[in-house]
Formats: structure tokens, C-alpha cells, sequence
């Protein structure tokens, strides 16, 4: 049975995912993705010069410790958000509402699910973790602080995550824009309030993200229940549906694989900077890495961009639509990337100067920074070439592409080109896993952009011989 959707709002998204020039529609989906990214990872900016200026450098190592466990949650969240949105596009781009929206109750549950494990497990070993993850005697109490209190609330940083990729999914890039907006804005706005006002220190930090992704989880769970989306929250759409979780699972798990990987990846690097660097290596990692993934910002809007109208698309069998997307999203991503890369390699001591005033570890960072950005230029089209096949639902070349930097290359080369050339090994891992996985994805991309385009020319024919191509 089809939902009959409120007014104007469901079939004016509906008519733009299927009739918008795709690359006015990509930048319509993918503009409300980046500036709600771009605030998010600000917030997360702003968050390490408030403790590194606030409580020191040794506050900015025990986040950085803690950091692997909040990657986990990110992981789990990405998951079922990620593989959801990719069945909601298709099911959308069939005229499947009713699946779609199955699909969504299957993903509250999910979400909700995990992070109630989540809390379950990690809450009574938080300091077996945070030693496991390369805590010093000085670095502990501040890991544990912020850790403790994000294992309390994990159920509201899944539930979000996960969520405001749906509302992307069915064309609703403002409502995901405005709750990533609200998060971070109450962040920073809470943030100085629990860390400096009630002198709270990281464990001020940590309760301020923790409210802040509580009130974006009603946001979202309000949207989806109003009756402007396209899609409903049913009661009845919660219970469990085997065939649905199952594909939810499948089509996200090598996100999961690939956000997991790089919490293993920060865990071993923790580790290994422990041993070859120190604290304030520790510390400037964790700059490092915060600047990274504020950089990765719009190749990420992009990639997300991307998915709902080349999984719409594809399901439509709009094939000219699905190529003429995919091929401007590698050429935009590579772009930003290109300008990222020159940003960090051109102006490494004012990036690092803006978190902290330690002059050992600016120095360290800039030296560190410079090494691990080496090959970001190529970052763009590995991480929209691996969208593609999660955006299709091919879910082993989805695996390969997604996992292929953090699993297949990166790890291994943590772990042996320290042997070599000690603490600077651990830097250059990143862009030599960088440059393999740009060339295996673009192996395994070209082909798919000429399936797609055979398969453009093959309706054309059908539709020249009067065959229905619905």
C-alpha cells in the first residue's frame, strides 16, 4: 500500500530527483550536507581550542585517546544510516514508498539498538579502553572524563547519525542541514558554559556534546513525524523486517568496516606514538587529524550528494542521469581536495597555532601535518568512487573501495614503516595509503562509468524499437 503524502512537499522532492539538472541537484543535496558538515566539524574545531587553551595539551592527548570510541559509535551510526539511505533512494526511485519507509522504522531500531550496546558494554570497561588505547599515567583522567560521559549517552550520538541520512535520502538536504546546525551551534554555545562556567574541564566537553546530540535526536524523530516528509515514522514500521535489516546491513557494513578500521588506525597510531613520540605527539595527531577531517568536509557533502540521486537514478533507470552525476562528482571532489591540500602543506603553523600556544607542539604539528597531507589531492575521488557502489547497493565492490585506504593499505603500513623510520613512518603511512587506494578505486570505477553508459545507450534502443523500458 503507497502512502498518500500531505500538500506539496513529498511530490515537489520527488519531481526534483527525477526531472533537475543533475548537477544543480547535486549542489541543491550537496551544499545543505557540507554547511551542516563544515558547522559540525567547526564545533569539533572550536571543542579542541577550548580544551587546549582552556585545560592544556595533556586535556588534547586524552581526547585524542578517547577518540577511537566515539569513532565506533560514528561507525555504527554510518552504517545503518548510509545502507538505509541507499535502499530509501532506490526504493524511492521505484516507487516503493512502502518499503522506504520500512526502511526507516528498521533504522530507529537499529540505531537505537546499538547504542544501548554501546553503553551496555563500554561503560564499565572505559578504563581498560583508555589504557588499551595508549594512555600515560598523565593522560588517563582526562580520557576517562571525556569518555565516560559519551558512553552514557551513546544511543543520542548513533540515533542522529544515523537518521538525518534518511532525511538526505529522500531529497530533504535542509532538514539534515538544519539538525547537523543545531548540534554543533549548541556545542559551541554549551561548551564554554560547562567547561569554564561550572569548571567541568573535558568532562564539561563531553556533556555538552552529549545534550546537544540529545536535542537533534527529537529534531529529526519530530521532522519524520510531522507530516512534511516524504517519508512517515510508523509504530509499526519499528518492528524488525529480516529482508530489510538485512540489506540496511549489508549495503552499510563496509562504512562501518571502513570508520572501524580507522578507529583500530587511531588506536595503533596512540600506541605507536607512545612509543616513538610522546604526549605531545599524541596531541598533535589528534590537530592534525580534527584539521583533516574538517578539510574532508565537502568531498563528503559530495559523496553524499551523490548517493540519493545516483541511487534514484539507477532505480529509475535514468542511466544518462546516473553518469553525468557520478562523473562531476569525482571532477568537484577532486577539486576541493586539490584546494585542501594546498591550505594545510601552504599554511601549516596558523592551522596549528589556532589551537594551542605550545610551542613544541605547533613545531610538531607542522612537521607532522605536512608529511600526513601529502597526497590529500587524491583523497576526492576515492571517497565518491567508493560512493558509487554503495550508492548501486553492490555491496562487495562497496567493501573493496570503502575499505581498501583504512584496511587493506593503512594499517599494515602503521605498523611497519615506524620499524624504519621511527616516528616519521607512522606520518607517511597516511599519504602512501592515500596514493593505492586512489589507484585501486579508480580501477574499479572506470569500468562501472562504461556499464553505466552502455546501459544508458541500451534504452536508448529500447525506447527507438517502441520497447517499454519501465
Amino acid at each position: 500500500m503507497q502512502t498518500v503524502q500531505p500538500a506539496s512537499d513529498a511530490a515537489a522532492r520527488q519531481d526534483m530527483m527525477a526531472n533537475l539538472p543533475v548537477r544543480k541537484l547535486l549542489w541543491t543535496l550537496s551544499l545543505p550536507a557540507m554547511a551542516g558538515m563544515f558547522t559540525m566539524a567547526f564545533y569539533n574545531i572550536v571543542d579542541t581550542i577550548y580544551i587546549g587553551r582552556g585545560v592544556g595539551s595533556m586535556a588534547i592527548a586524552g581526547v585524542t585517546i578517547a577518540f577511537p570510541v566515539m569513532m565506533v559509535m560514528m561507525a555504527l551510526g554510518f552504517m545503518v544510516g548510509i545502507g538505509a539511505a541507499s535502499v530509501v533512494s532506490r526504493s524511492l526511485g521505484a516507487n516503493n514508498t512502502e518499503r522506504a519507509e520500512r526502511t526507516l522504522g528498521n533504522a530507529v531500531t537499529l540505531s537505537l539498538f546499538f547504542g544501548l550496546v554501546i553503553s551496555a558494554v563500554g561503560i564499565p570497561t572505559s578504563a581498560a579502553l583508555v589504557r588499551a588505547f595508549g594512555a600515560s599515567a598523565a593522560v588517563e583522567p582526562y580520557a576517562r572524563g571525556y569518555v565516560d560521559i559519551i558512553l552514557i549517552g551513546a544511543v543520542f550520538s548513533l540515533y542522529p547519525m544515523a537518521i538525518n541520512n534518511l532525511a538526505r535520502a529522500e531529497g530533504a538536504a535542509r532538514v539534515a542541514m538544519m539538525n547537523m546546525m543545531l548540534g554543533a551551534g549548541l556545542n559551541i554555545v554549551l561548551d564554554p558554559l560547562f567547561i569554564f562556567g561550572l569548571d567541568m574541564g573535558v568532562r564539561g566537553a563531553a556533556i555538552a556534546t552529549v545534550i546537544s546530540q540529545a536535542i537533534t535526536s527529537i529534531y529529526v524523530t519530530r521532522y519524520f513525524m510531522s507530516g512534511r516528509s516524504t517519508l512517515r515514522l510508523r509504530l509499526g514500521a519499528l518492528r524488525p523486517d529480516g529482508g530489510v535489516t538485512g540489506e540496511i546491513l549489508s549495503v552499510g557494513f563496509p562504512s562501518f568496516i571502513r570508520m572501524g578500521a580507522a578507529s583500530i588506525i587511531v588506536l595503533i597510531i596512540n600506541r605507536a606514538l607512545s612509543f616513538y613520540g610522546g604526549d605531545v605527539s599524541i596531541a598533535a595527531f589528534g590537530i592534525v587529524n580534527r584539521s583533516m577531517q574538517f578539510l574532508s568536509m565537502p568531498l563528503i557533502g559530495i559523496a553524499q550528494g551523490l548517493q540519493p540521486i545516483l541511487g534514484f537514478s539507477y532505480g529509475s533507470r535514468r542511466f544518462d542521469r546516473a553518469l553525468e552525476v557520478t562523473k562531476y562528482s569525482l571532477g568537484a571532489a577532486t577539486l576541493f581536495a586539490v584546494a585542501a591540500f594546498l591550505v594545510f602543506m601552504l599554511f601549516p603553523r596558523p592551522v596549528m597555532s589556532i589551537f594551542t600556544t605550545d610551542a613544541a607542539l605547533i613545531a610538531e604539528g607542522v612537521h607532522a601535518g605536512r608529511l600526513t597531507f601529502f597526497a590529500f589531492f587524491l583523497v576526492g575521488f576515492q571517497i565518491v568512487g567508493s560512493t558509487v557502489f554503495q550508492s548501486l547497493g553492490m555491496v562487495m565492490k562497496t567493501f573493496v573501495a570503502q575499505t581498501s585506504r583504512q584496511v587493506i593499505f593503512l594499517i599494515p603500513l602503521v605498523l611497519v614503516l615506524p620499524r624504519f623510520l621511527q616516528a616519521d613512518g607512522i606520518w607517511l603511512a597516511t599519504p602512501v595509503a592515500d596514493v593505492l587506494a586512489f589507484l585501486l578505486v579508480l580501477f574499479m570505477v572506470l569500468p562501472q562509468l562504461r556499464d553505466l553508459k552502455r546501459r544508458h545507450a541500451a534504452r536508448l534502443a529500447e525506447e527507438s524499437c517502441g520497447v517499454d523500458a519501465s
